[in-house]
């Protein structure tokens, strides 16, 4: 049993999705569904644990030995990202039946649980398959199912907000598609650890760079890296609350998965970052989506848009430390990529139950919601306290290894820029607090009620992770760490 947990942690809620077909009631389907992501949240801490005491996993499929069979390789870094997805899809979907009751139709509540079901499982494989085409099979489940999700959003927009995701995310997928074919032109294999032995010997031609363009170009579609974020805001606005909550913990975090995986494990560090100025464009690319989309984020008047923005600058922050290229940029790379799922699970769920309980996630609405709905709005200010990056809370932890990364290598004006683009968030954050808890309740308006527990209980849970993690670091920091030194060769 235990040998098989890497293709278990896929396979289970693969097998999983369709079976929700058939179980009519909504509560039992939850239930289940339930039952198969706590499932997968067991298995990954099973996962993690072997890896950081054993050593990387390989599991071939079928038992037939690689490259002419497909493997599983799960290291640290694999294992980490699998931790993520695994535990926010748990915590998530534990309030995902009251959401959907106000959200969905009820003929649409199956379907609805056996889509997100095969969006975990689409993420998952992306992260566990040590082959590239593979890769790119997953990567289509994931992204099928997520424009499904965006578009049983009730607001009519939600349908056109899926539409942009689904051109968007066709094109990038497409990029990826090419870039493979290249590759397996060039190497004549579609295993990872193959192609990157066979890649020394033909790594200056010109297809093996049009490759790596192809497959980065997509990659950062995917991952919503400014200017190519235009789907991202409309689609975390429009869709369901929970498919926000989990989307915006996940989805760009396997993307940023898929660049370092590309550019470290296969195409490996000196071509990624020598023969090509990869690091530069990166830098500057990170800094701009920082400071842009902070700056839209204040401007907004719709509380999931001014996330949504927020959520392209902190893939920014992401960026900025891979683009740093040592083992401590990479490290706060990592560490942030746990962080901000647990930052915005946190919020976008509370707005979940913000918006369950008056129907709107306008700004102008929030009035008065301090004293209403108290729990759930300190959650909201605790979460974003998180997000700015105020000491004890993981968004510090992150940010301050992003700090260390920048001053290591004499980066002083990205230390500074990045403390800069942390006070932008200061701003968005307050006009949510100022509104909320100095501004009279709505006149006319009913009395509000604070949310239900299913939605209190799931929302705390991530709210008081931001507070643990960002106290107690040794987890976070032991894990990114060793998957950082694992990335650049170096053993602990």
């Amino acid at each position: 049993m235990l040998a098989h947990l890497p293709i278990l942690q896929v396979i289970v809620p693969l097998m999983a999705a369709p079976l929700c077909l058939f179980l009519n009631r909504s509560k039992l389907v939850w239930l289940f569904a339930l039952l198969v992501s706590a499932f997968t949240c067991a298995n990954s801490i099973f996962l993690l644990q072997q890896v950081m005491s054993s050593g990387t996993i390989i599991y071939q499929l079928g038992g037939w030995d690689a490259p002419w069979g497909i493997e599983y390789r799960i290291d640290e870094l694999n294992a980490l990202l699998l931790l993520i997805i695994s535990t926010i899809g748990t915590v998530v979907l534990f309030a995902a039946h009251t959401s959907i009751q106000k959200e969905l139709a009820e003929d649409r509540h199956t379907l609805f649980y056996s889509l997100y079901l095969l969006s975990i499982t689409g993420m998952f494989g992306i992260v566990s398959t040590g082959d590239l085409f593979n890769v790119f099979v997953f990567l289509e489940i994931s992204s099928l199912s997520a424009y499904a999700l965006i578009g049983l959003g009730k607001d009519r927009r939600a349908l056109w907000a899926a539409y942009q995701y689904l051109i968007m995310g066709t094109i990038g997928a497409t990029f990826i598609l090419i870039g493979i074919g290249l590759l397996y032109q060039m190497t004549g294999t579609l295993n990872m650890a193959d192609i990157a032995s066979r890649l020394v010997e033909v790594n200056q031609t010109r297809t093996v760079f049009a490759a790596f363009v192809f497959l980065i170009v997509g990659v950062c579609l995917k991952l919503a890296l400014f200017p190519l974020h235009l789907w991202l805001p409309n689609a975390y606005a429009y869709a369901p609350s929970i498919v926000t909550a989990f989307l915006a913990a996940t989805a760009t975090k396997v993307a940023v998965y898929l660049l370092i995986r590309l550019s470290f494990t296969i195409f490996g560090i000196e071509f990624s970052f020598s023969s090509l100025p990869l690091q530069n464009i990166f830098l500057v690319l990170g800094l701009v989506g920082i400071f842009a989309a902070s700056t839209a984020a204040i401007y907004k008047t719709n509380v999931k848009h001014i996330f949504a923005y927020s959520s392209i600058a902190q893939v920014g922050y992401m960026i900025v430390g891979y683009a740093i290229q040592t083992t401590t940029g990479l490290m706060a790379t990592l560490l942030h990529l746990f962080n901000h799922a647990l930052m915005k699970s946190a919020l976008f769920l509370a707005l979940g139950a913000v918006v369950y309980r008056i129907g709107s996630a306008q700004l102008s609405q929030f009035q008065g919601l301090g004293r209403q709905m108290p729990l759930t709005m300190a959650a909201i200010v605790v979460a974003g306290l998180s997000l700015i990056g105020v000491p004890l809370t993981v968004g510090f932890v992150s940010k301050w290894y992003l700090l260390v990364a920048a001053v290591e290598v004499g980066m002083w004006p990205v230390a500074v820029l990045v403390l800069l683009g942390s006070l932008l968030a200061v701003l968005y954050i307050w006009r949510i607090v100022e509104i909320a808890y100095f501004k009279p309740p709505l006149p006319g308006r009913e009395p509000v009620q604070e949310a239900p527990w299913t939605f209190l209980a799931p929302v705390w849970a991530l709210v008081l992770a931001n507070i643990y993690f960002g106290i107690d670091t040794r987890l976070s920091v032991q894990v990114a760490q060793a998957a950082s030194q694992s990335l650049f060769g170096i053993n602990p």
